[in-house]
């Protein structure tokens, strides 16, 4: 399995409408946690986005999960990147 950094980023414009599915966006996440598919998620210090961990297959594989969060099928990221990530110490590495 790889790792894969998805990157979120968020505008000010969208901050009532992710409060409002916050709640829906944390529970995807924690069930793909408990699953070992998400292996660490959370917001930037300043508000304008957000770094999730995933281990997959594939980019392919990633892609077509972050098309089931709450925040991507609503409409609330200003971007999103997905990029395979190679952990060479610390607790990510295999």
């Amino acid at each position: 399995m790889a790792v894969f950094a998805v990157h979120y980023v968020y505008s000010e414009a969208t901050v009532p409408a992710r409060d409002i599915h916050r709640p829906e966006h944390r529970a995807w996440l924690n069930a793909l946690v408990d699953q070992g598919i998400v292996l660490t998620s959370g917001p930037y210090a300043d508000g304008s986005g957000a770094l999730i961990l995933v281990s997959a297959e594939d980019l392919d594989a990633v892609t077509k999960l972050f098309e089931d969060d709450p925040f991507n099928r609503e409409g609330l990221l200003t971007d999103k990147r997905i990029t395979e990530w190679l952990p060479t110490m610390g607790a990510f590495v295999p």
